[in-house]
């Protein structure tokens, strides 16, 4: 009995611990099969867009323990809200205001020939030496006569007028006798003052006629200097106190509107002009005049291109800008821009522009240089308009009035 008891405990315990040992081992494949994860679906690659990153206003970059491990976190304590910062609105710049162009006050012409006589003196000095040293040599014959006729022929004075002059001083001569070097000085003085002709109207119409400003339009060819001389009458106008407009209706040369409107800006006359280069110049001759009757200025002055005497278009365009203005106003004056250096080819210009408009007065240019003063007696018989204006020299204010008295005596001086 008791050997089956012992039996029994053995096979017992032996069940037990394989039952035991059944256990632990299910359990360690359970926990290995946990632990055992399937591999990760693979990670996309994520596409990183542009920084929009803007600080704040108060944000700021603390450098003082760059060289230094970080510190661990202390604990955190509430820290009082910052005032809100009151960012000012932006303050807008003031415009700046271009800088301003210095007027000029030009001198008053009226003694510009007096300063000037020097100048015109020593360009014709040849002339009224050459003649004073064959009038005053001695015995007066045929050949002294004739040499006074080349030296008034040399210098443009003209057939006709040179004939007229010499007849005069021999009659002089013969009714006198004998006569001393200072008379016949005075008697050159006299007829020649009679060819220049002092009695001819040279007044510049730059006054308001009525309810509209005076017209002047200013023609000539090429090269004559005939801009520059319309900036320059606008200061002899500036000069005697008349409101002035510029019209630059020479459309056709790239720099003429420019240049007058520099010339205008100096003494603060406006200048109307086209923006676009071979515009129609009618219509800014048009659009000057009625700009200026709209200020209601004294005088508008009408540059036009510069054209050659024998091209049939260009004087045809030329008698169009005439017609155009007179749709809206008359014209008071027109002048001839002449260089005096070109001697009788000037002529043959006058002629033509006279043909095609109404030439009333001449701007004789260059009379400082090589020009032969008998040009004006020459031209003023040829077309019976008086030489008005005179360029003296290349200054600003080298233009002056044509005085015959200070004339005739500059070339005898």
């Amino acid at each position: 009995m008791d050997s089956l008891w012992e039996i029994l405990t053995v096979i017992t315990v032996v069940v037990l611990g394989g039952l035991g040992l059944l256990v632990a081992f299910v359990r360690g494949s359970t926990t290995r099969r946990r632990t055992v994860a399937p591999p990760a679906p693979p990670r996309e690659e994520k596409v990183r867009g542009a920084n929009t990153y803007q600080a704040g206003s108060t944000a700021r970059i603390d450098t003082s323990k760059t060289a230094e491990p970080p510190a661990p976190p202390a604990t955190p304590r509430r820290e009082p809200e910052p005032e809100p910062v009151v960012v000012p609105p932006p303050v807008e710049p003031e415009p700046v205001a271009p800088a301003e162009i210095a007027i000029e006050r030009p001198e008053s012409a009226r003694n510009r020939m007096g300063r000037l006589r020097s100048r015109l003196a020593a360009s014709n000095n040849a002339m009224g030496k050459g003649l004073l040293g064959l009038l005053a040599g001695g015995q007066l014959d045929d050949a002294v006569w004739e040499e006074v006729e080349d030296t008034l022929l040399g210098a443009d004075l003209g057939v006709e007028a040179t004939t007229e002059l010499v007849d005069a001083l021999k009659r002089r001569v013969q009714v006198e006798g004998n006569a001393t070097a200072e008379q016949l000085e005075a008697w050159l003085h006299e007829e020649l003052l009679k060819l220049v002709d002092p009695s001819m109207d040279r007044r510049i119409a730059a006054t308001r006629v009525g309810d509209r400003p005076a017209c002047v339009m200013v023609v000539g060819v090429n090269g004559t200097g005939k801009t520059t001389s319309v900036g320059k009458l606008a200061r002899v106008l500036v000069a005697e106190d008349k409101d002035v407009v510029l019209g630059a209706a020479d459309t056709f040369r790239a720099a003429a509107a420019d240049q007058l409107q520099t010339w205008g800006e100096r003494v603060g006359v406006p200048t109307v002009r086209s923006d676009r280069e071979g515009a129609d110049p009618a219509a800014v001759a048009f659009d000057a005049v009625k700009d200026a009757a709209d200020v209601e200025a004294d005088v508008v002055i009408i540059d036009t291109a510069g054209r050659l005497h024998n091209k049939v278009g260009l004087m045809d365009e030329l008698t169009k800008v005439k017609r155009v203005i007179e749709k809206q106003s008359a014209i008071d004056e027109c002048l001839l821009v002449l260089d005096a250096t070109t001697g009788q080819n000037g002529l043959r210009q006058a002629e033509v522009f006279s043909q095609a408009v109404d030439i009333t007065g001449v701007v004789l240019t260059k009379l400082d240089g090589t020009a032969k003063g008998g040009i004006v007696v020459l031209i003023q018989r040829q077309l019976g308009v008086p030489v008005k204006l005179v360029g003296l020299g290349e200054g600003p204010d080298d233009l002056a009035p044509f005085d015959p008295v200070a004339f005739v005596d500059a070339i005898l001086d």
